[in-house]
């Protein structure tokens, strides 16, 4: 083209065709949905908890037996031991026993009352650890537990702590009919009321 020529002669398109332009904005903005913006499926869970999930239960398992090794009156607290053997599935079969036996009445007939005369019922709250192993289970650890991870550690000084207590909890089943909204909750391993949980802790109801 000489210096002379006019590169916008009449009856000729100057710059780009309109659909170009569309499309590649369209596309660019594609891309940056796509490439930027971090798909939800990739994002992690905001919580603290463990997801809620669904353990394989095998339903010819044998029930887990269970032993009450130690109650705590004063913090509506029972302490419970199974078998070493136990398998999770055998756990969460055992957790949701208890529960559909609170919702039938019968859960006195497994467990001492841990609100005894209360208006709501017998373990209107009650806190419930399963271990299967004793030295986990005994008073002092399980009021570690109980209290929570921000709990002073001079406050039982012989307890084994938290942080190793928590791992040994193989499964904790809370009632609090005063939560009418979720009056039973249920894990594999253990969770404190301020999101702090153990390595294997999924939430089961």
């Amino acid at each position: 083209m000489s210096k002379n020529e006019d590169p916008y002669q009449e009856g000729k398109r100057a710059g780009a065709h309109p659909l170009l332009v569309v499309f590649g904005t369209l596309i660019g903005l594609w891309l940056f949905v796509a490439l930027i913006i971090p798909s939800s499926r990739n994002k992690q869970a905001t919580g603290t908890e463990g997801p809620t999930v669904s353990v394989i239960e095998d339903p010819e398992a044998i029930p887990v037996m269970f032993t009450v090794d130690t109650t705590i009156p004063d913090m509506n607290v029972l302490g419970l031991v199974v078998p070493s053997q136990a398998t999770d599935s055998q756990i969460v079969a055992l957790l949701k026993r208890l529960r559909d036996a609170r919702l039938d009445g019968s859960l006195g007939e497994q467990l001492p009352a841990t609100t005894p005369g209360h208006k709501l019922g017998d373990h209107s709250i009650a806190d419930i650890f399963i271990f299967s192993d004793k030295q986990f289970a005994e008073p002092d650890t399980i009021r570690t537990l109980a209290r929570g991870a921000h709990a002073p550690g001079t406050l039982y000084p012989n307890a084994i702590p938290f942080e190793v207590a928590m791992e040994h909890v193989r499964g904790y089943y809370r009632i609090d009919l005063n939560d009418t909204a979720s009056p039973d909750t249920g894990s594999l391993g253990f969770a404190d009321e301020s999101g702090v949980h153990s390595k294997h802790h999924r939430r089961i109801f």
